[in-house]
């Protein structure tokens, strides 16, 4: 069964358009599925479609060898257009392509009634081989693992964000939201019940994705140090990052760490959330702090099985998780002071800010950093988010009242 993910409506508007549309995300998030859904969606209303999958050597040396063969194979499979026709081609893992952007590049520019729908396993790994021949003839979208509400449907749970929970509905959330974030949302894991088959699958995406191909891909020579790395950064989640500490602990140069952590951050495994500075003097720390995207994944990599009960930090996490996708991860910031006053997250959008305080018992919430920073920086309104314990004023919201 295919679930539709909430960033097709966001795709679907630029079909129509000349643009190509590029699929970033790592394995496994759900990319292929998002285009075989699409591909689905605009066959049945009578449109032309071919899917090709570059996994396929096949497929990879006819699209290396130029846009002859390939209009070619349009021909031959009949999808190529007729007059006044057009075709949704989609092109899954387009970085195995030798020169995907002079490729991609001829097709748009010599022949619009082809439109392009193409996915690579990493930003990075794109990026690497694009040029910027290809400024402005794009359409980019990230692509996370689930969110909790996409979790949700991916149980065949039905709840509805504007119509008020019940003490029941509340229950029955806060179980769903456990095993998120115990396990992950990474659409396998979900759809897989049994936790030790959980376990094994995680394990397989770590060993084929986080530490195999992401090595290659990064051209990383000292495989076990950048292991190493990845284990250190999951038993810091949520803290700060030193990379001369980093460095030292890893047995790596400082320049190699921050070669890995760049990698790491394309490849959309971390995020290295950087200060919100408002000039204020008081304010301190130019370190980022790191965050995962997947908690399954993060505490496979630092507690080496997954957990019963759910962690503070890795609550943290889920929370930045969260906000990453529904409010961009380039907006996400934290704060900090001399005095260690501390907010967990600042997100920015446009001329607004929102703090936002993750705290896996309501109760242990100190206000005395959001008090502080609403009096110097006037923001609307604040939440805490929080798991365990009563809500007691109104800025007290579990995960899913958060976005």
């Amino acid at each position: 069964m295919l679930y539709k993910r909430e960033i097709v409506d966001e795709i679907l508007k630029t079909i129509d358009l000349d643009e190509i549309i590029v699929l970033h995300g790592a394995r496994q998030v759900g990319k292929t599925s998002i285009m075989v859904w699409l591909k689905n969606h605009l066959s049945g209303l009578k449109k032309k479609c071919y899917y090709i999958d570059l996994e396929d050597s096949r497929y990879k040396k006819i699209l290396d060898a130029g846009t002859d063969g390939f209009i070619t194979l349009l021909k031959e499979e009949g999808r190529f257009p007729a007059h006044g026709d057009r075709v949704a081609v989609f092109i899954d893992e387009i970085q195995y392509l030798q020169n995907p952007s002079e490729f991609l590049k001829l097709v748009a520019d010599h022949h619009k009634n082809i439109k392009l729908i193409v996915s690579g396993s990493s930003s990075f790994g794109i990026k690497s081989k694009f040029k910027d021949s290809l400024a402005g003839r794009t359409f980019n979208f990230e692509i996370f693992n689930l969110s909790f509400l996409e979790y949700l449907e991916f149980k065949n749970y039905y709840y509805d964000p504007a119509v008020a929970a019940s003490e029941k509905k509340t229950s029955e959330l806060k179980s769903f939201y456990k095993e998120y974030v115990l396990f992950g949302g990474y659409p396998k894991i979900a759809l897989t019940d049994e936790i030790d088959l959980k376990e094994k699958r995680l394990w397989q995406i770590i060993d084929t994705y986080v530490k195999k191909d992401i090595a290659e891909i990064g051209g990383i020579g000292n495989v076990e140090s950048f292991n190493k790395l990845l284990e250190v950064l999951a038993a810091q989640g949520g803290q700060l990052v030193n990379t001369n500490e980093l460095a030292a602990t890893c047995k790596l140069a400082r320049a190699t760490v921050e070669k890995y952590l760049f990698i790491l951050e394309e490849t959309y495994i971390i995020k290295l959330v950087r200060p919100y500075s408002g000039n204020i003097r008081s304010e301190i720390s130019k370190m980022p702090k790191v965050f995962f995207y997947d908690t399954g994944i993060m505490q496979m990599l630092w507690l080496k099985s997954l957990q019963k009960e759910i962690i503070g930090n890795v609550f943290e996490t889920s929370i930045f998780a969260e906000l990453a996708k529904a409010r961009g991860r380039q907006n996400i910031y934290y704060w900090r002071t001399k005095d260690k006053k501390e907010i967990d997250f600042i997100v920015k959008d446009k001329n607004t800010i929102l703090p936002i305080e993750a705290k896996l018992n309501f109760s242990r919430a100190d206000l005395t950093p959001i008090n502080y920073f609403s009096e110097h920086y006037k923001p609307k309104k604040y939440i805490i988010a929080g798991f365990d314990g009563k809500k007691t004023q109104k800025e007290h919201r579990y995960p899913w009242e958060m976005i």
